[in-house]
């Protein structure tokens, strides 16, 4: 006659086992034990989050650390994402840091994505010499709060044209195909969304960012302030490394355009184009944050009623850019992280 537990035997045996589960659970999730560290980096393919694809890639053989970089479709998205702990930086479009900010949201600046790297394109046979041909036209921005939105209706106001042109918002992996199909007659966005119709006969450049507003940030990146409270040397190491990348890839454009070719499922003749027309113009040093240069775009978004007010205090966090150490960079991308 086979042997038959007891129902208050099976009962403590499925008890101790759910303890034995939950102990172990609870040790593998709390505790070191030989694990890598792991940063979630959100960003978009764009020229001015370069950074994020190359710390990915250079921190694909690191013993302790790895910064992860999560592609996005949208700046809404990634800015949920960190809002709800998804990821611990993110590479997001910087008037949208400000909003954030003014929502309640502990979140830090605490690095400028590389400048110069937004172009103003025009569908191939409307003839646009200027801003005024433009007028009764449909220009997409990739959302409202974007520099490229704020800066072209600075420009409408200051040339007359307030009311005269139709504003979208719209993701810029979208753009391309708006424009070619005569949805959109124009497109303001970060490259290489723009070289992508440019590239391909469908576009004309009507002008690049630094012609109408030099210095222009297009992305920046952001943290949670409890991110630098509990591991301020991983943030220092990401900052670090996100501004030695520029000057890295500055020296190795060849290399970083196949690295973020495939980060950003992007053809590479599209990225090389992208990043050399025209020759130097991206512009990689220039990633310390600057409370005033973040001051003007809070006064500009107030003045545009895109916000209630342009307080920004503890908005700016550039400890960290301050202080990189940008020496002894070297031609291997590993170079990056100092040691």
């Amino acid at each position: 006659m086979p042997f038959k537990l007891s129902l208050p035997v099976k009962i403590t045996a499925i008890v101790i086992s759910w303890l034995v589960f939950i102990s172990a659970a609870h040790y593998y999730l709390n505790f070191d034990h030989g694990s890598k560290k792991t940063v979630y980096m959100g960003y978009m393919p764009v020229i001015t989050n370069l950074a994020a694809p190359l710390l990915d890639y250079a921190s694909l053989g690191n013993e302790d650390i790895r910064f992860n970089a999560l592609k996005f479709s949208s700046f809404s998205e990634m800015a949920e994402s960190l809002r709800n702990g998804k990821i611990d930086a993110a590479f997001i479009i910087a008037p949208l840091s400000i909003v954030l900010k003014q929502q309640g949201e502990d979140v830090k600046v605490v690095y400028i994505g590389n400048r110069h790297e937004s172009t103003l394109v025009t569908r191939k046979g409307l003839k646009i010499r200027s801003l005024s041909d433009l007028a009764g036209s449909t220009i997409a921005v990739p959302t409202r709060f974007s520099g490229h939105n704020i800066t072209l209706r600075k420009l409408l106001k200051k040339r007359g044209l307030e009311g005269q042109i139709k504003i979208v918002e719209m993701n810029p992996p979208d753009m391309a195909a708006a424009l070619a199909s005569g949805v959109l007659d124009a497109y303001f966005v970060g490259e290489p969304f723009a070289a992508r119709t440019l590239k391909a006969g469908e576009a004309e450049k009507l002008f690049y960012v630094e012609e109408i507003a030099e210095h222009f940030i297009c992305n920046l990146m952001v943290v949670r302030g409890d991110f630098i409270k509990r591991d301020p040397e991983t943030v220092k190491m990401m900052v670090t490394a996100a501004a030695r990348s520029g000057f890295w890839a500055k020296s190795h454009l060849g290399q970083a355009a196949k690295i973020a070719s495939k980060y950003w499922n992007a053809p590479l003749p599209l990225v090389n184009y992208a990043l050399n027309t025209p020759a130097d113009r991206v512009l990689f040093n220039l990633y310390q944050p600057k409370q005033e240069e973040m001051q003007a775009m809070a006064d500009d978004m107030l003045s545009l009623g895109l916000i209630k007010n342009n307080n920004i205090v503890g908005l700016v966090d550039d400890q960290f850019a301050k202080t990189a150490d940008l020496n002894n960079i070297g031609d291997d991308i590993h170079s990056i992280f100092p040691k």
